[in-house]
């Protein structure tokens, strides 16, 4: 049996553990994220996210439990370099994780630091740029960019976790990154997406839903989000296509259930009237 990309055990993290005043974030955390994966984490505000985001390369460090990338377990300081060039991390507000004055510079700053050979950097850059569509701004000044392209900049790991990365962004900005983590994963990349918007949820494998530092929903989008109830229960909503499905059917529209995006919607309404007719 190969090892997964990354294993979680157990997983307990207490902020101010040694305080009078602690507050657990993670109670018991356990998930296995395979190579190529696409898994979106949902949940309301203090459900847990951006803890499990933080332990998931090493920024935090287990209070109980295990946190194991590619058979490395995080706790142990001599493989966090190898953990975090593995685990690469893209934050809600781009600007704190710009080092470098220009975007070149900016986007070597990472892989140069992991000590690749020159040949295999430059290599490793220029293909990261194109793919990103920054090859033509290589010479800007990376504050200068928009908030999506800033989001764009990144160190090519094998696993990109996304913390709320779109959360700031405009809504075409936002299309343009979901575009970019389509084309990585159908690249190869490993993709945790961390999100409160329901419809960036639609495109993943599998989702998982926080509630107060626990894994209460697991599964499929399809499969998540037939559970409606319990969806309202955890104060969350359905993405809107769903939604707007549901409505429908509640008024006696003949739509099939799982409908999650605005294609299958119309889809839907078009088999529909079809049948009407």
């Amino acid at each position: 049996m190969s090892t997964p990309l990354i294993r979680v055990v157990r997983l307990q993290y207490t902020y101010g553990a040694q305080t009078d005043t602690p507050i657990q974030a993670l109670r018991g955390i356990d998930l296995v994220v395979e190579r190529g994966e696409y898994l979106a984490i949902v949940g309301h505000n203090g459900s847990g996210k951006s803890t499990l985001a933080k332990c998931l390369n090493g920024l935090l460090l287990p209070t109980q439990g295990d946190v194991w990338v590619e058979g490395r377990n995080t706790g142990k300081p001599e493989t966090l370099t190898d953990i975090r060039a593995t685990v690469g991390m893209v934050f809600q507000n781009p600007d704190n994780q710009i080092i470098a004055s220009v975007v070149e510079e900016e986007v070597a700053f990472g892989p140069e630091n992991l000590g690749l050979p020159r040949d295999a950097l430059r290599q490793r850059v220029d293909q990261a740029l194109r793919d990103t569509g920054l090859w033509e701004l290589r010479e800007r000044n990376p504050r200068a960019l928009s908030a999506g392209q800033k989001a764009r900049l990144a160190m090519q790991p094998a696993c990109l976790v996304l913390d709320e990365a779109t959360a700031m962004l405009d809504p075409l900005a936002r299309r343009e990154i979901l575009a970019l983590v389509r084309r990585l994963h159908e690249g190869g990349l490993s993709i945790i997406m961390i999100t409160h918007f329901m419809d960036e949820v639609v495109g993943a494998s599998r989702v998982l839903v926080l509630e107060q530092g626990c894994i209460a929903l697991e599964g499929t989008p399809q499969a998540v989000f037939a559970q409606h109830g319990r969806l309202q229960e955890l104060g969350l909503v359905l993405p809107p296509a769903a939604a707007i499905a549901r409505g429908l059917r509640e008024r006696g529209a003949a739509l099939p259930e799982g409908i999650l995006n605005a294609a299958e919607l119309v889809q839907g309404v078009i088999t529909v009237i079809g049948t009407q007719a």
